[in-house]
Order: structure tokens, then C-alpha cells, then sequence
């Protein structure tokens, strides 16, 4: 599982998916969210703007698992 550190409070999903390298664009992000590629803590998510707090782990089809964690 990859650790990807925020430096905020919390981060939301599209965004965390960018970080993460799974996608380009939020284009990109709503479509992989709309073909159910996501699992946020083991459940489908579909919300482009789902809060993640460190702590959180997303399973992404074809790119892993990540694990949000707080920066320094």
C-alpha cells in the first residue's frame, strides 16, 4: 500500500486521485468514480468530492492501494 501525505485537514477524492497519479484530469476522475474503480475504506464510492482524512484508504482498479496520511 502507497502512503500519499496531505498537508491539510482533509483532501477530497478527485483530487487525492490526481496526487496519486491514478488520473490526468478530473475528467479523468469522474469516469474512473462513475465505472466503480474506487473503494474508499472497502466500500464503492462514486462522489468525486468525498472527503478523505489521513487514516483513509482508497483501492483504486488497476493502480493499487493508497493510504492518506497527515504531512509534516
Amino acid at each position: 500500500m502507497k502512503r500519499i501525505s496531505i498537508q491539510t485537514e482533509y483532501i477530497k477524492l478527485d483530487q487525492f486521485l490526481k496526487l496519486a497519479d491514478c488520473v490526468s484530469t478530473g475528467g479523468m476522475a469522474k469516469a474512473l468514480l462513475q465505472e466503480g474503480q474506487v473503494r474508499v475504506n472497502g466500500e464503492p464510492e462514486e462522489r468525486r468530492g468525498r472527503k478523505l482524512y489521513p487514516g483513509d484508504t482508497v483501492e483504486v482498479e488497476d493502480n493499487g492501494s493508497f493510504e492518506v496520511t497527515a504531512g509534516a
